[in-house]
């Protein structure tokens, strides 16, 4: 059974067809306003199986993920505790916290992870290009993408240009041509009243303008939100990529705006499968920062592991909606301690002198046999993994019917069982099956280790000594010796 998805672009269901043996696979990452919470995870989770079932399935998987680190929710945090005194290093402070938190959450690392403030050159080229082909417009120092010369605009949130209420800030609608239009390019540094809207109103208001600016061929000023994927994925991919992975809130206005000013710009499809994750649901309201309801990854981490986490992610299929609640919760840490019993049961048994060549377990055998077929029919379902899952589940039951009250077991039926729950479990669904998951693995450690000291060298490139003095005494505390030298920090564990 091939492979076969659910496109947001046609509506349909579809078979996935690569363009060769790489995949190219672009998740819209973080806006890295604050620490990220369980919502954002789920995305972040279900795109990292997305990832390892195309892996597993023999795939090249070129991921990109961006993040998003010029934004006006940024610049609003300026001064806020010890965040910092500009919008990069608040920006740096909260991308530091998420790249622990996707580490936490045992996730494949993206093949990059740009950052708009690094792709500006490739931003403003875009623009450029817009404007010369007639896509976009400039005025009063902003420039402006016209949804009237893209003929299919709405395509992907099927809507109809003229039923369109206007887009961006009420600042912005005396300077559109058509209302539907958005900002490509946004002139200046953004204003006081912007800021105060995302701002904490206990603390002081900021007067002046706000947040980075950089030079244009239309003056000095910031990127648009919607321009900075296109170029980002066209930068690290290709001008046409196979998967586009996303929130669901995002289809409009984002990324029927990306398609709109990318496939403008080249003429060629953007992506081929828009895949959009469904919400995480918290008592009727999707999680969010905005509304308060929210759990951070850290603080869930630290409550529940991360195999119950990922657990509960994986009860539900990417593309519908999922509720967070104790009950929901606890039903996962249910479910993972069943597996975990499973497979350690197994493991004890296997290695025991009650492991015998010729005992036979003919169940677990025909069970162990079928898993993958099944395991492979769901996850080629569009991602099932509701019944993927509930595959291995049933492998767990397969392994403790064979164990109960037995003298004797089947080395073979074992020995394959424990095989199905690293491969299908640790390796596809990146629980902590063996040395597949996040623990007990020097080499994680190593690159986690590496991970710290990539980020306290981008906190003293950016000046911030004290805290990159502080990512080396939690390494030292943590028994991670760091030498410092003209070709780069060393480490070695003591």
């Amino acid at each position: 059974m091939t492979l076969s998805v659910t496109n947001t672009l046609t509506g349909e269901r579809e078979e996935f067809e690569a363009q060769g043996d790489d995949v190219l696979l672009y998740v819209c990452g973080l806006t890295v306003s604050d620490d990220a919470h369980l919502g954002h995870a789920r995305l972040w989770m279900h795109a990292d199986v997305m990832h390892r079932w195309l892996a597993y399935e023999g795939y090249d998987v070129h991921h990109v993920e961006n993040f998003t680190d010029v934004n006006e929710k940024i610049a609003a945090r300026i001064g806020e505790d010890d965040l910092g005194d500009d919008e990069a290093d608040v920006a740096e402070h909260f991308v530091s916290d998420t790249i622990r938190d996707m580490r936490g959450l045992n996730l494949k690392r993206a093949e990059v992870y740009p950052r708009v403030s690094e792709h500006l050159p490739e931003i403003i080229d875009l623009i450029q290009t817009l404007v010369d082909r007639d896509h976009a417009y400039e005025s009063n120092g902003s420039v402006y993408f016209d949804v009237s010369t893209f003929e299919d605009y709405g395509k992907l949130s099927n809507q109809q240009v003229e039923e369109l209420e206007a887009q961006g800030e009420e600042s912005e609608r005396s300077e559109k041509r058509n209302p539907a239009d958005f900002a490509l390019w946004k002139s200046g540094a953004v204003a006081p009243e912007t800021a105060a809207e995302h701002r904490n109103p206990d603390l002081d208001p900021l007067t002046e303008p706000c947040g980075q600016t950089w030079d244009s061929p239309w003056g000095e000023g910031r990127p648009g939100w919607h321009i900075e994927c296109s170029a980002m994925s066209m930068t690290h991919l290709d001008e046409t990529i196979d998967i586009h992975v996303g929130g669901r809130d995002l289809v409009f206005p984002h990324h029927e705006n990306e398609i709109a000013q990318s496939e403008a710009a080249t003429g060629k499809q953007f992506a081929r499968y828009w895949l959009h994750v469904g919400l995480l649901q918290t008592e009727g309201d999707k999680m969010s920062s905005s509304l308060g309801n929210f759990f951070y990854v850290a603080d869930a981490l630290d409550e529940f592991g991360v195999d119950v986490i990922r657990t509960f992610y994986l009860s539900t299929a990417y593309g519908s909606e999922q509720t967070y609640s104790e009950e929901t919760i606890a039903e996962a840490e249910e479910r993972w301690e069943r597996l975990e019993r499973a497979y350690e049961a197994a493991v004890d048994a296997c290695d025991s002198t009650d492991a015998r060549t010729k005992v036979e377990a003919a169940a677990l055998r025909e069970t162990t046999d079928e898993i993958y077929e099944q395991f492979r029919a769901a996850m080629n379902d569009d991602f099932n993994v509701r019944e993927a899952m509930a595959e291995l589940l049933g492998l767990a039951s397969a392994v403790n019917k064979h164990l109960e009250g037995a003298d004797e077991y089947d080395y073979r039926a074992l020995r394959e069982a424990i095989e199905a729950f690293e491969a299908l479990g640790g390796e596809v669904f990146g629980l902590s099956f063996g040395d597949s998951g996040a623990g007990g693995d020097v080499s994680v450690a190593e690159d986690l280790v590496q991970l710290v000291l990539d980020v306290r060298e981008a906190e003293r490139e950016a000046g911030n000594y004290d805290r990159a003095d502080e990512l080396r005494d939690d390494l030292t505390a943590l028994g991670v010796e760091v030498e410092d030298s003209g070709d780069g920090a060393t480490f070695r564990f003591e």
